[in-house]
């Protein structure tokens, strides 16, 4: 009898809107798993998101790119696949990722400040592209951190 492996905790950024319009980025893990086999291949970890509609989206951002003040498009997880990009959410919190790294961006119905900050800034950082995959999934944004699990 074999000892079952201690489940994983994988840690990602979630980019949220609360009750009052306003982004934030809270580090969240994925604890959802369940140890099984896919057809004949022996079992691993697993954390089957529930299933919807979606779009995947590759970009490539510039050297110097700086995408100012917006929301994501839709629920997305993005990856960064080469380079690195920053991500900085309205209450002032901001994030650096590189390859192998992942988030949540889920600012859908952030209200504008004053100063025109409505969702989030990102931008390219060093001497390379950003390059970046995106799921996009055709639900509504939930205003919670960590809903996913």
């Amino acid at each position: 009898m074999s000892i079952m492996p201690e489940a994983p905790s994988i840690p990602y950024w979630h980019l949220w809107c609360d009750e009052t319009g306003v982004s934030h980025q809270t580090q969240c893990n994925l604890t959802n798993w369940e140890f099984k086999g896919v057809g004949k291949a022996a079992p691993q970890w697993n954390n089957q998101m529930a299933r919807a509609d979606s779009t995947v989206v590759f970009t490539v951002q510039p050297v110097g790119w700086v995408g100012e003040w917006h929301e994501n498009p839709a629920p997305q997880w993005i990856v960064v696949l080469s380079g690195r990009w920053w991500i900085e959410a309205m209450d002032g919190t901001r994030i650096e990722q590189g390859p192998g790294e992942f988030s949540l961006g889920e600012d859908q119905g952030c209200t504008a400040t004053a100063d025109g900050r409505k969702g989030h800034r990102s931008g390219t950082i060093g001497d390379e592209p950003a390059v970046l995959m995106t799921v996009q999934l055709h639900v509504p944004p939930v205003h919670k951190p960590g809903h996913f699990t």
